[in-house]
């Protein structure tokens, strides 16, 4: 029998971001994965769900540790919690007390909020849940209705981090760049406004909002896709926009709008704003009330190559950088850029933490950042002074920071814009959108550090070609189809769990996972760092030593960051569970070392927990016996460059699919006969959005021969692992 991984019937290629899955975008039966009587046995909570959060309470958030009011905890995003009931003595006896299942099986990335006694919590496509804490009760559901294609105009999937919560409101971006206001108590909309500026580029929203001063404060994605960055100021209680910020320049034709695009114009070259120039700032905000200073981080340029999207060079303020502004206003106070210039999609996106940090024996007003880039930077918060800089990971593209310029010294294998190099990290990053956490009782920080690495090779003629399209400047991402060498790109992705000593600047211990995309963490002052793994695992450690004390499976990748809370004296730990994102949409069969499923689910554990969730979802199916290969040589080689460019993003390069979306390889008859159909849109309302707008009906037929003949590689080498002796390739998920 001829099988594999998979997890949904095999449809057809999305769009090189599409990531829409067809069948798999369907809504996931509402069912509570937690025993009934588990729920049941749960007293009420006390508190009256009514999100009275303003910025005085956040502020005093250590005085009600058993809160967690903000995407970080606190304003200072530490993610650090005092409670310490579960603590490394009892952590052993920590069990499952209830599962809430989400609505759709695609990346679960939310941080929840709990206040007041509710629960406000996010899933795939902006969906928001209002639970009780205590027993996983659904009390309202918000469906914002995005349409199932708008996938296709985002990078990683229509992922969405969380909510804010603020007087009495939830506010939540939604995947489709609306922004709405809901009434805590109910989930009705109060209000709703479109973030939006320019409808003809591939903006979304996937980060979680903060507020700060009575205003909410979101920014967009979309830099792959070609857009102009921005974030946005929204008044909390009528939606009106207190201020937009831009972080690259527009056309030069039009008047820069600020004093900072009037700094950032002159280290632009060419005609970037063709392309967006990029610089979104998707995911990483903080805020310091003392100083009065609001910090976003904000994201690559677009086109990914700088030589297309700016040849003479240049920094390309502000890409990847940090910036900070008034939030009153939105004005530019200072930055610092991580990557002059970024040519490797090096975000300075990445989750920062606010502390205090003893450096040369005096305290200092810090903030920190590991992003993409292999670096671990400590800056003064008020002038954005950089303290120290070291590499927290495998870097070649730089040997180290300048502490004089600030700025990374490059090496010979940094410049790609003439010739393809490997390089390291590659565009998933050292450290990605998952959270690290800083405990200021250890003085350790805790980050999802990941090895991974890609060729990058230039694309110098490229067009922007519209919504809906990648443009990178790059030649579209592709994995080898021999079996030594697609082994050997697994390898070199590897995931682990360190703990950073940021005013050394060294490693102090590090746990190693199966392979990257590891969740975000959590510690507490039990002496415990909390991470979800890859490979479907919660596991606890030590947070002095990184000893591994207690894990318990769950069902899927998990991704997000967790969190802890307290209820009339009973300490409850949650993370939200479901695999998807980068790694498996764009990297496909690479991420199938994790051996999990999509599978999304809200999991809370206590003490003495004893709820079960239910058997994993399957993951073997048998191949459908592939059709004949009628096409040349040369169709068929054009239609792997087409797939690349056009389906690889979510199916996976080369046809090397992941569990996230279906594996083309194993296209039914049914399928195969409907290919053209399928393309023109005949799925558009499962989700598979239509590609005619960017396929012609000759590449449709090229790109089906290279499917069919990808179709038979697999059937081959399943066939001839089924008869090797173990040990000797007969392990069947290997075979590409």
């Amino acid at each position: 029998m001829l099988i594999r991984s998979l997890w949904a019937p095999a449809l057809l290629c999305a769009s090189l971001a599409a990531c829409g899955g067809a069948e798999t975008d369907a809504p996931a039966a509402k069912t509570d994965a937690a025993p009934a009587e588990a729920a049941q046995a749960e007293p009420a909570p006390t508190a009256a769900p009514v999100a009275a959060v303003d910025g005085a309470r956040i502020i005093a958030a250590d005085e009600e540790p058993g809160a967690w009011l903000t995407h970080g905890r606190t304003y200072s995003e530490q993610r650090f919690s005092p409670l310490s009931r579960i603590n490394s003595d009892n952590v052993d006896e920590l069990g499952l007390t209830w599962a809430y299942k989400l609505d759709y099986d695609r990346a679960t990335e939310a941080t929840p909020i709990v206040v007041d006694g509710v629960m406000y919590v996010t899933g795939a496509y902006s969906v928001v849940s209002a639970l009780n804490p205590v027993t996983g009760t659904e009390l309202w559901k918000y469906d914002p209705k995005v349409t199932l294609t708008k996938a296709r105009e985002g990078c990683c999937g229509p992922a969405n981090r969380g909510v804010a919560v603020w007087k009495g409101k939830v506010y939540v971006g939604i995947y489709d760049g609306r922004l709405a206001a809901l009434d805590a108590k109910t989930g009705k909309v109060v209000w709703e406004v479109n973030t939006i500026v320019d409808e003809n580029r591939s903006y979304t929203i996937t980060g979680a909002p903060r507020v700060v001063k009575d205003m909410v404060i979101i920014g967009n994605g979309g830099a792959e896709l070609g857009v102009r960055g921005y974030i946005t100021a929204y008044d909390t209680e009528t939606g009106a926009q207190k201020w937009r910020f831009f972080t690259v320049p527009g056309n030069p034709e039009n008047p820069p709008e600020n004093k900072a695009m009037e700094l950032a114009l002159p280290t632009w070259s060419g005609k970037w704003w063709e392309f967006g120039g990029g610089g979104t700032v998707w995911d990483a905000m903080a805020y310091d009330p003392e100083l009065d200073l609001f910090y976003i981080g904000v994201g690559n340029g677009s086109t990914w190559n700088r030589a297309v999207r700016s040849p003479e060079g240049g920094d390309n303020l502000f890409v990847s950088s940090i910036v900070a502004l008034r939030p009153d206003t939105g004005e530019y106070v200072w930055h610092y850029q991580t990557t002059p210039g970024d040519n490797w999609d090096y975000t300075a996106t990445q989750h920062m933490v606010l502390a205090e940090l003893q450096i040369d024996g005096k305290p200092r007003k810090v903030l920190m950042q590991a992003p993409k880039n292999g670096f671990f930077y400590v800056l003064d918060r008020e002038t954005g002074e950089l303290l120290s800089a070291e590499k927290f990971a495998p870097a070649n593209w730089a040997s180290h920071v300048d502490m004089e310029t600030g700025r990374p010294v490059e090496t010979e294998n940094a410049d790609w814009s003439k010739e393809g190099k490997l390089v390291s990290p590659g565009p998933l990053g050292a450290h990605n959108w998952m959270p690290m956490s800083f405990n200021p009782q250890t003085g350790l920080v805790y980050i999802p550090m990941q090895e991974a690495i890609a060729y990058l090779a230039p694309a110098p003629d490229e067009q922007y070609a519209g919504k809906g399209t990648w443009h990178l400047g790059a030649q579209p991402l592709a994995l080898p189809e021999s079996k030594k060498d697609f082994d050997g790109a697994a390898a070199a992705h590897r995931g682990h769990l360190i703990a950073w000593d940021p005013v050394a600047q060294k490693e102090v211990w590090r746990q190693s996972h199966v392979t990257v995309w590891n969740g975000g963490t959590l510690s507490t002052a039990g002496n415990l760092v909390f991470q979800g793994t890859a490979d479907g695992r919660f596991v606890a450690y030590t947070a002095d030593k990184g000893e591994k004390l207690w894990e318990s499976p769950a069902n899927s990748g998990v991704m997000a960051g967790p969190i802890t809370y307290e209820i009339d004296g009973e300490q409850y730990v949650t993370v939200a569970a479901g695999w998807g994102g980068a790694f498996p949409l764009a990297l496909g069969g690479l991420s199938l070392a994790a051996k999990v499923q999509p599978d999304s689910r809200i999991l809370t554990y206590k003490l003495g927990g004893t709820a079960k969730l239910p058997p994993p979802k399957p993951g073997l199916i048998e191949q459908p016996a592939p059709p004949e290969v009628t096409g040349t040589e040369a169709q068929i080689a054009a239609g792997r460059d087409l797939y690349n460019s056009h389906c690889g993003m979510c199916h996976g390069p080369n046809a090397i699919g992941s569990s996230m979306v279906p594996d083309l390889r194993y296209m039914t008859a049914e399928t195969h006969a409907m290919f053209p159909g399928i393309l023109a849109g005949a799925r558009a309302q499962q989700g598979m959005p239509p590609m005619m707008d960017v396929l012609k009906p000759e590449d449709v037929q090229a790109i089906h021969q290279y499917l069919i003949k990808r179709a038979n590689d697999l059937h081959d080498g399943l066939k001839a692992a089924a008869k090797a002796p173990e040990g000797e390739g007969g392990d069947r998920k290997s075979v590409v």
